[in-house]
């Protein structure tokens, strides 16, 4: 940030604690932030981290996030606020960004989720303020990736229409042992979601969607073997917004071999559960460890002809390891996910904008080039 600002974060999890963390020491100004969660423990307590953490003097101040309604201490912080970036889980999200709308302040989120997305759009497509959904790693970082990718290929081969548009995004444990080869790396409630939730996808250059986990395939990245699926959300709208210029576009989620087919098992048999995503959660937390030594594998690849018909193919892929800010290590998936939400926080502050801003209509090589992003990521 090049200026100082009021920011207000919602949620006191591994990625509010790398948010606030991130804004700090990586900003010009360091800003003034409010963190506040329905435990308001916990809110302290992250608060208390960052501080402990940052090398710069600040100011943050805790507060509790009613689970209903509206407190006269909330009110008093939305009116000073000038963005809530949104750290709770997909299904809150709605929620707080009516509240964004209603204080007139911008707005930026993470989740996956489609319907909760489709709600936002829905209620702040006249709002004055800015609000970027769906800006973290996947979907996120991992859809401007790959647009940027498919305006390349196009510019460079004189093109406008592709076959293939493949991301693929893993939040991945070093090691893995049987019999379900995982380990935690992130919200348990995501993964049994991004499992059994469908997934939009470009066929034969139309919209359609197809079952999570349905195209599990093999490949290899950096010369490490890896499997692939169908998971939800990660593809944000590049379904809408490549549509009828891209013959075959997903995201998929990589895992280590052997996970999948446990999975299915496990899907096997809870048959037709009506509560099939808090089943499946709980069979996974009941087996599957959390592990703090993370890493982030991601792969984005573009194929299609050039202006002369030979078949052409470019690819990008990332290893990001845990790494040190201020005075606390971070893991992976907290710096791969904060980065974009705290780049989308700049964007916003410092940029005319008003209204939904959704993964396509943000500038891929700006975006990716961006102060926050580039200590994460590198620069493309």
């Amino acid at each position: 940030m090049k200026k100082h600002h009021n920011i207000v974060i919602a949620g006191a999890g591994g990625i509010a604690e790398a948010v606030g963390l991130l804004l700090m020491e990586w900003s010009e100004v360091a800003p003034t932030l409010f963190i506040g969660d329905r435990t308001h423990s916990k809110a302290k307590k992250v608060a208390h981290w960052i501080q402990e953490g940052t090398t710069k003097s600040c100011f943050i101040k805790d507060f509790h996030l009613a689970e209903k309604g509206i407190t006269d201490e909330m009110k008093a912080i939305l009116h000073q606020g000038d963005i809530i970036l949104d750290c709770l889980p997909g299904s809150q999200a709605p929620r707080i960004a009516q509240f964004a709308k209603d204080f007139n302040l911008h707005y930026a989120n993470l989740t996956e989720y489609v319907s909760e997305t489709e709600e936002i759009m829905a209620l702040a497509k006249d709002a004055k303020t800015g609000f970027v959904l769906q800006t973290g790693l996947a979907p996120g970082y991992i859809d401007l990736l790959a647009n940027g990718l498919f305006q390349q290929f196009c510019t460079d081969f004189e093109i406008d229409k592709v076959d293939k548009l493949e991301m693929k995004v893993g939040a991945l444990t070093n090691h893995a042992v049987a019999p379900h080869y995982y380990g935690f790396t992130w919200s348990p409630v995501g993964v049994a979601t991004e499992y059994l939730k469908e997934t939009i996808v470009l066929r034969d250059f139309k919209k359609t969607t197809l079952p999570s986990l349905s195209e599990r395939a093999a490949i290899i990245i950096d010369g490490i073997a890896y499997e692939d699926d169908l998971t939800s959300g990660g593809a944000a709208d590049l379904p809408d917004a490549l549509l009828g210029k891209v013959r075959s576009l997903d995201y998929k989620t990589l895992r280590h071999p052997g996970h999948y087919a446990w999975v299915q098992e496990q899907l096997a048999n809870l048959g037709n559960s009506p509560n099939a995503i808090k089943s499946l959660q709980e069979k996974m937390e009941a087996i599957i460890p959390h592990i703090e030594d993370d890493k982030i594998v991601l792969y984005a690849a573009i194929e299609g002809k050039d202006a002369a018909g030979m078949l052409r193919r470019k690819e990008i892929a990332k290893c990001i390891l845990p790494q040190k800010v201020g005075k606390h290590q971070l893991r992976a998936i907290q710096t791969t996910t904060a980065a974009p939400l705290v780049q989308a926080a700049q964007l916003l502050l410092e940029t005319p904008h008003s209204g939904v801003v959704l993964q396509s209509q943000i500038d891929p090589k700006q975006f990716l080039n961006g102060n926050y992003i580039v200590r994460v990521y590198g620069k493309m």
